[in-house]
């Protein structure tokens, strides 16, 4: 089973419009490196992928010019942002814990949401919709502090709450009559709202204008009917990645 997994990451757009350039403008960064987390929601063990992220920093089409076109600014005020998520396919072919529950397909979430940032913290919400997959909805809410000791490196630490709804819930925390009837599980109607709440830690180091590291690490506690679900093993979900990233400025 393939386990390549979408980071999580927003596109961050400033509402302000700037002055415009001469000529379109579309420059944006790519992380490529490895990640580590839960198997599936509710897990114990401990699965590595490959991790993927992407993240705008400015684009500029006709009249219009968002972000900074030079460089990574340190953004501030009210922004615009774009978010994705892969969740893999959970499989009983991969953990038969699960033997006799149905397989959930691998879904592709897409969404946006609003942020504010000033120089020394950030808070954001942002919702996504399965288009693939669970196909319903789901929320992160966070907040950081932000430390640049120098010009180069950023630090960056804050609460994160994840909510899913109703769909959601029940299709990675519910147990049906049907699957409790061939699995070791007792049927259970999971309901959405706050499933997760933890805290998310990563540093950032500018090795040149193109070219960085980026490491993160997270815990997340799983909450309400998250917790409380057969299927969950562990509450406490923890999840680090590390990658290289490279930034990207196309003009046309």
């Amino acid at each position: 089973m393939s386990r390549l997994a979408l980071a999580s990451v927003a596109a961050l757009l400033p509402l302000q419009a700037l002055a415009q350039e001469a000529g379109n403008r579309f420059a944006f960064s790519l992380r490529a490196g490895l990640e580590a987390r839960p198997g599936y929601f509710g897990s114990d063990e401990v699965a590595a992928s490959p991790d993927l992220a992407f993240s705008l920093d400015s684009l500029s089409l006709g009249p219009l010019s968002f972000g900074d076109p030079d460089s990574p600014a340190v953004q501030e005020g009210f922004g615009l942002r774009g978010s994705f998520r892969y969740l893999p396919e959970r499989s009983a072919d991969d953990y038969e814990e699960l033997a006799g529950l149905n397989d959930v397909d691998g879904a592709f979430e897409l969404g946006a949401g609003l942020s504010y940032a000033q120089p020394w913290w950030e808070a954001f919400a942002v919702v996504r919709y399965g288009v693939t997959g669970h196909e319903s909805l789901v929320a992160d809410l966070g907040m950081d502090l932000i430390a640049r000791p120098s010009d180069r490196l950023s630090l960056r630490l804050g609460p994160r709450a994840f909510i899913g709804s109703d769909d959601f819930a029940q299709t990675y925390f519910g147990v049906t009559g049907a699957e409790a009837a061939t699995s070791a599980f007792s049927a259970f109607d999971a309901e959405g709202g706050i499933l997760s709440a933890g805290l998310e830690a990563s540093v950032e180091y500018r090795l040149s204008d193109p070219w960085g590291i980026e490491a993160g690490l997270r815990l997340d506690r799983l909450r309400n009917d998250a917790a409380a679900s057969p299927i969950t093993t562990e509450d406490n979900q923890l999840s680090a990645f590390v990658g290289v990233t490279r930034r990207f400025d196309l003009r046309f």
